[in-house]
């Protein structure tokens, strides 16, 4: 939506246009932290995204992706909210009574720069929306024991510290998206490398943004990391919020190549 505006010089909402292929589009219309707005009117003109804070507000904030499977999902985002409002009477309550406040409690957290509220939140919330999926009939298993596993993991670790250091949050697929801090990330990333030992990607199991080597003591490798599972997790992915869409001028970055066919970067 983003590219074909530029390239037609439209200069108007795009968030709602963008919702209409998906919710995950038009809360990429913006960068930073965006809020997703439900809308009352019947024809959905004012369900858009909404910018709550830029990608400035808090420097120390990191994310770490925990790919553990690419995999096409038995089934598809879409599909499972359908069924999901049709048969779940938790979706319902939910929809109703805890998201609003829920998101006006992370709307505080994130202003605040909380990240005790705002990691208990996200992972409270993680938790009750896989909960609506096996609360649909017939029932959505998106988490894998694997992903529970590392929910297990997540809790040991923060256990062990006496306060939430990561948290963990599960969108429609098994993969998790780890927060935490920048302080917290190389010690977090060595804990998931012991755990779940890379098979063959030593090298490049972690990507992204470059992450620190930290050493563990014995008194955490014993409270946190239990029987490995290695070649489990494929790789992390290390990133922090950013901006919204792009503008790329340099041709090496470009996707496709002057033949408009997909570029190899291997």
């Amino acid at each position: 939506v983003s590219a074909l505006a530029r390239l037609y010089g439209v200069e108007e909402e795009l968030s709602e246009v963008a919702r209409r292929g998906s919710g995950s589009a038009c809360r990429s219309m913006f960068g930073g932290f965006v809020q997703w707005q439900r809308g009352e009117r019947p024809d959905g003109t004012d369900s858009l995204a909404l910018q709550v804070a830029p990608e400035t507000h808090w420097p120390e904030l990191r994310v770490l992706v925990l790919v553990v499977s690419g995999e096409k999902k038995p089934v598809g985002s879409t599909a499972g909210m359908q069924t999901s409002v049709e048969t779940s009477p938790l979706l319902k309550h939910r929809a109703e009574v805890v998201v609003p406040e829920r998101l006006a409690q992370m709307m505080r957290h994130i202003r605040e720069r909380d990240f005790e509220g705002f990691g208990q939140l996200a992972m409270r919330d993680s938790n009750q929306f896989h909960a609506t999926c096996l609360d649909t009939f017939p029932p959505i298993f998106y988490l894998t024991d694997l992903s529970r596993h590392i929910i297990a993991l997540a809790h040991r670790y923060n256990a062990h510290h006496g306060h939430t250091k990561v948290a963990y949050t599960f969108d429609a697929g098994p993969n998790a998206v780890i927060f935490a801090l920048a302080d917290t990330v190389a010690e977090f990333v060595e804990v998931v490398r012991r755990s779940f030992p890379p098979a063959t990607n030593g090298d490049q199991f972690v990507r992204g943004l470059p992450v620190g080597s930290a050493a563990l003591s014995q008194e955490l490798v014993a409270a946190v990391v239990t029987e490995p599972m290695p070649g489990a997790v494929q790789y992390i992915l290390h990133t922090k919020p950013g901006p919204g869409p792009q503008l790329v001028d340099d041709p090496s970055q470009h996707l496709l190549g002057a033949d408009g066919l997909p570029r190899s970067h291997a």
